[in-house]
This record gives structure tokens, C-alpha cells and sequence, in this order.
């Protein structure tokens, strides 16, 4: 088969661009029949895996993807060289079709439909001109990282359970050569961990707050945000905090391994990849206790409901303090997580794939 991929996530490096690059290393390896076809807009430097054809255009994203929704050109099937058997969208995002191949759309949540006011206007503005409900029905499968994003998309998007396959993400795989001691943070002190954007939907100012709670009450550790967003300058020149900003590949490789604990405070997730990254690496996570994580940590995190800042303060407390506990939580998270690998992930991606061409 001939699959072109949308690939513009690659150069940003946060939570979708790491699914497709993982995904993608997957497919080509699992499925080397295939041509892989992934299309990255503008001139940021990006790598693809072996065995993946790039494609490129002069004009950056939101020109070539915003005249694309508004009206159906330039098409991504022509983008991508066209004489496609699939179309495969790891996210939902405006773009223009021309309908030449069948369409596989993974969607990881819904977050800009449950929870817009976290977005900015810009943002919100750039969701409904993708038209993103209307993308889900127009695909020929829709793929859920979770039943949990499943049952949103039920819900909020009124889809037919029966056109939707649920895939899980793989657990993360360390960077091979990282995890010495020259390759760990530099600092001596304990830290706290945490991955991502930082934005109104990842709570990273309750956490912070919690931290500052948990600090007060004798807790010696720092907090060290890897990630990038809006809320940065809120964040950076708190007592105990740092910013590192985006961190990728073996330097965040190296962050995970050095971490006390990683803290996943987010009010919503449709998968949450960095507690299954911090387990793969045997560093315990801290959860909001969201129906997604009842799927892939089961026992294998401490967890605190979804924005009680006491309630996550105590558990900074109980992980910094309890090396048995931090034990416990990472031999059971090894062993929730053990079934969840890029491989199978990418034989779901690649299985929706096969049922939208046999439907064609």
C-alpha cells in the first residue's frame, strides 16, 4: 500500500509529533511493503525514519493547511504525491482533501471540545475552520489512543462506535546509550518532573502550587517543568521551580531517569504518555485520577483527584518519602504497561488502515 501521513506535526516535537515518530518507525519496520509517504510543510528540520519518503513545500503550515480547509486546495493527497491507497491524520487539524484516497484519523481527545476556554482564541478559531467533527465523519475509521477517547467521541461527536478502533499508544522506549551517570542531570538535588505543553489543560500552575504547599511541609525536592507554552513566565522564578523549556531525545531521556518522581496533573488526557515514559524508565508517576489511566497504569501510579492541590501535595509527600511505595507503584506500572509497545501499536494503526481500503 501507498499511505501518505500528515506529518506536520514532526518538527514541534511535543506529544503528537512523539506518536507519530514512534508510530512511524513502527509501521516501516512491521510493514516494509508498504510506502510510507509523510508530507511536513515549511523549512524547520525535520527526520524522518528509515524507509519513510519525505515530502516538503516552500510554504509553512498554517498557508498551506488554513487555504486548504477554507477551500479543498492544495489537497494532502496531491501534497503528498498523490496515487494514494490511504490517507492517514494523527490528529485532527484543518487540511484540504480532495477525497482520491480513504482517510484513517486518530484522535487523542477532546480537549478543545470539552474544555475550550483553555484554548486561545486563535486556537479556537483555527478548530473550527478544520471543520474537526465533520473530519471524523468524512474519515473511513477513526482511531482512539483509548476507550476514554472512544467514549468522547461517542458522545460529543455522535460516531458510530462500530467505525472507531481503539489503539493505545506504545509505553515509550529509551533512548538506547542514555541513562549514565554522565548522561543524567547535572544537579545533585532531588526533582519532581514535568513533560509537556504548558498550558491551561495540563494544570502546570496547580502543580506548582501544590509543590510550593508540599516544599512548605518539609518536602526536599525541586520542581523541573520540560516544556514550552504560554504559561512559562508564570511558572519560571518560583522558589524550588526551573523551566527548561522543550527538551527531546537523550537530554529527556536523561531528565526522566534522574526524576524523584514525574507528576501528571492534567484536568484531561485522552492517553497520557509521560507516566507510561517515566515507568518504562522505573521512575514512579503522580496522576490526576482520570478514567484513561483505569486502562494503561492500573496500580502503577499515585494518584490524587483531578485539581485538589492538597490532595497532590500529599502525594509529592508520600513518593519523596517512601522509597518502598515508589518500589511498588513502578513494578506494578512495568507490569500494566508491558503490553503497550509501538509494535502494537502500529499493527492497530496499520490494521484500521487495511479495513479503510478494503471498504473503498
Amino acid at each position: 500500500m501507498r499511505i501518505g501521513v500528515d506529518a506536520r506535526h514532526l518538527p514541534e516535537g511535543r506529544g503528537v509529533a512523539r506518536y507519530l515518530q514512534h508510530a512511524l518507525e513502527a509501521l516501516a519496520a512491521r510493514f516494509p511493503g508498504d510506502e510510507l509517504v509523510a508530507f511536513v510543510p515549511g523549512r524547520a528540520p525535520v527526520a524522518v525514519p528509515a524507509g519513510v519518503e519525505l515530502r516538503r513545500s516552500a510554504l509553512p503550515g498554517r498557508a498551506v493547511f488554513g487555504l486548504g480547509a477554507a477551500t479543498g486546495r492544495p489537497a494532502l493527497e496531491r501534497l503528498c504525491g498523490g496515487r494514494l491507497d490511504v490517507l492517514w491524520l494523527p490528529a485532527p487539524a484543518p487540511v484540504g482533501l480532495d477525497g482520491s484516497a480513504p482517510l484513517v484519523l486518530t484522535v487523542h481527545d477532546l480537549s478543545f471540545v470539552q474544555r475550550p476556554g483553555d484554548f486561545t482564541a486563535y486556537e479556537r478559531l483555527w478548530h473550527r475552520a478544520g471543520r474537526l467533527r465533520r473530519l471524523a465523519h468524512r474519515a473511513a475509521r477513526v482511531i482512539a489512543v483509548s476507550g476514554a477517547t472512544r467514549d468522547a467521541l461517542v458522545a460529543h461527536w455522535d460516531l458510530d462506535p462500530a467505525r472507531i478502533d481503539v489503539v493505545h499508544e506504545g509505553a515509550g522506549t529509551p533512548v538506547v546509550g542514555s541513562g549514565s551517570d554522565s548522561d543524567r542531570e547535572t544537579t545533585t538535588a532531588p526533582y519532581v518532573l514535568c513533560v509537556g505543553a504548558l498550558e491551561p489543560r495540563k494544570a502546570p500552575e496547580l502543580l506548582a502550587g501544590a509543590f510550593a504547599r508540599a516544599r512548605a511541609r518539609g518536602l526536599e525536592a525541586e520542581l523541573v517543568f520540560a516544556g514550552a507554552g504560554r504559561l512559562a513566565a508564570r511558572l519560571e522564578g518560583r522558589p524550588g521551580v526551573r523551566v527548561l523549556g522543550a527538551v527531546a531525545g537523550a537530554a529527556l531521556d536523561a531528565l526522566y531517569r534522574g526524576a524523584l518522581a514525574v507528576a501528571a496533573p492534567a484536568w484531561l488526557e485522552g492517553f497520557g504518555l509521560t507516566p507510561l515514559e517515566a515507568l518504562a524508565r522505573g521512575v514512579p508517576p503522580v496522576v490526576a485520577d482520570l478514567p484513561v489511566y483505569d486502562e494503561t497504569l492500573g496500580d502503577g501510579a499515585v494518584r490524587f483527584p483531578p485539581g485538589d492541590a492538597d490532595a497532590l501535595a500529599d502525594a509529592l509527600l508520600r513518593v519523596a518519602r517512601d522509597e518502598a511505595l515508589r518500589a511498588e507503584v513502578v513494578a506494578a506500572g512495568r507490569r500494566a504497561i508491558a503490553p503497550l509497545t509501538w509494535e502494537a501499536c502500529a499493527d492497530g494503526i496499520h490494521a484500521a488502515i487495511e479495513k479503510a481500503v478494503a471498504a473503498r
